[in-house]
């Protein structure tokens, strides 16, 4: 190994454990009940995301200075399974997507960091804030550069753990517990997809590496090694992971619950990085897009119909975090378009430039009504509204379901609620039945198991 090699195993390992670092130190000292000063939480932070993004610009120089486009990080086998023909290898990637990524993600999240210093100053749950903060940095920086689909899911589900929680951060009400639930169930059925896809490519290619993927070339000039069968299969299951982590159609409903949290978290998390995850993903695979043509119908169409319901649910809401929420649907949609269409260098730069805006615009969302108000109190009169030019060609009966449309957000939780979680409840109810019938019938008298049977505490003490 060479000098240039070094160089890069050990920035490229500074980049992955500064935020893991910053993740143990916050998780023991709350576990140890040692809760940090807010100054040294804010130190804290800082430090990992300069110790974070100062390695990683210095590995961009090396791979300008020496000409190359992928330099892989490797740091073991940590599980292996001989019979099985199965091993976990942590593994990282420098390339260029993985590095625009990672830069957005460290300079973002150091300026919400920044933000949220001030904005949740002296408040209860300040350190519990910064410790999810702390797990969702450590997960996109994870995400960002895994080169295996098994560390894509490791910083996948911690992106989506610290995602839930922060919005139930306010855990004293109902609602944002509630919210919080269901953020974290429409994670489920995505995440459940993107495991089926990890084990069908283990299946098909004998490994988890992303790159074993590609026949030749790097990202975004590799083409992938399976055959449209296996592509349509594999890239039709981490499609529908990208769309409940971006809040695609049908999965759009869970986004305005997200808007509970506080607005550091709204902005970091549904404006800027965790609702881009899903594109990156599909920009990550987007040789097995272009492997089979009907995938690529499907991502477009994904993306058509998700734009044109952010849009329209966007204009009707009453709440500026949800509007902005949904303004950020459809320029997600509009990225996943491009991304169907094999324009991989616009829509990351579109990612890019979206991010950077949305987190912007929702940073500013707690003052932009007092803004608003005192540019009407100096002017002496109301702002003029604009009127969009479709009115004029549609019907009014039309206009009127568009708006209960949008305002009542695509009836998609109701959609869920029906087609989804109502099936599921009902085949699981039928296994308990069935369950406590066959308990009943081996033990030939009504079971502790059977509905049938009330347990008092003095009988349960006795059967104890």
């Amino acid at each position: 190994m060479n000098l240039t090699d070094t160089a890069f195993q050990f920035f490229g390992t500074v980049v992955v454990a500064s935020p893991a670092m910053l993740l143990a130190i916050l998780g023991l000292s709350a576990l140890l009940n040692r809760p940090l000063s807010e100054a040294n939480i804010s130190r804290l932070t800082q430090v990992a995301v300069l110790f974070t993004m100062v390695p990683g610009i210095i590995i961009l120089a090396l791979m300008l200075i020496v000409d190359t486009r992928y330099v892989p990080v490797e740091l073991g086998d940590w599980v292996t399974i001989p019979e099985q023909e199965f091993h976990f290898n942590l593994k990282f990637v420098f390339d260029r997507l993985s590095i625009p990524f990672l830069l957005l993600s460290c300079v973002l999240c150091g300026v919400v960091g920044a933000f949220t210093r001030r904005y949740l100053h002296r408040e209860e749950g300040y350190g519990r804030f910064f410790l999810y903060y702390a797990m969702f940095f450590c997960g996109m920086v994870t995400s960002s550069l895994a080169g295996t689909i098994e560390t894509l899911f490791v910083g996948w589900e911690m992106v989506g753990l610290s995602s839930a929680l922060l919005v139930a951060y306010f855990h004293e009400r109902k609602n944002p517990v509630r919210n919080g639930q269901r953020v974290w169930s429409v994670y489920r059925l995505a995440d459940a997809a993107f495991l089926i896809a990890a084990i069908t490519m283990h299946s098909m290619t004998g490994e988890g590496d992303l790159g074993g993927l590609m026949s030749s070339g790097v990202w975004p000039e590799g083409v992938a090694a399976i055959s449209s069968q296996q592509a349509l299969l594999v890239g039709t299951l981490l499609l529908i992971a990208a769309a409940g982590k971006s809040a695609l159609f049908p999965f759009s409903g869970w986004l305005p619950r997200a808007m509970e949290g506080p607005t550091p978290s709204s902005a970091i998390f549904y404006g800027a990085l965790s609702v881009h995850l899903g594109a990156y993903l599909l920009l990550r695979v987007s040789p097995i897009l272009e492997a089979s043509l009907l995938l690529q119908m499907m991502v477009i169409t994904l993306g058509l119909v998700s734009a044109g319901c952010g849009a329209l649910m966007s204009r009707v809401q009453n709440d500026v975090k949800v509007s902005l929420a949904y303004a950020s649907l459809t320029q997600v949609g509009i990225i996943v378009v491009e991304i169907g269409l094999g324009l991989r260098y616009l829509a990351l730069i579109h990612i890019i430039g979206h991010a950077c805006l949305r987190t912007m615009q929702l940073l500013r969302a707690p003052t932009l009504l007092r803004d608003y108000n005192e540019l009407e109190n100096a002017i002496g009169m109301r702002l003029p509204e604009g009127s969009s030019p479709w009115t004029r060609y549609l019907p009014v009966s039309l206009q009127g379901w568009f708006y209960r449309f949008g305002f009542e957000r695509g009836f998609m939780d109701i959609a869920l609620d029906q087609w989804v979680v109502r099936p599921f409840m009902s085949l699981f109810r039928w296994c308990d039945r069935m369950e406590h019938r066959t308990t009943d019938w081996l033990s030939r008298d009504q079971s502790r198991e059977s509905d049938k049977i009330e347990l008092h505490p003095e009988s349960t003490g006795r059967a104890a």
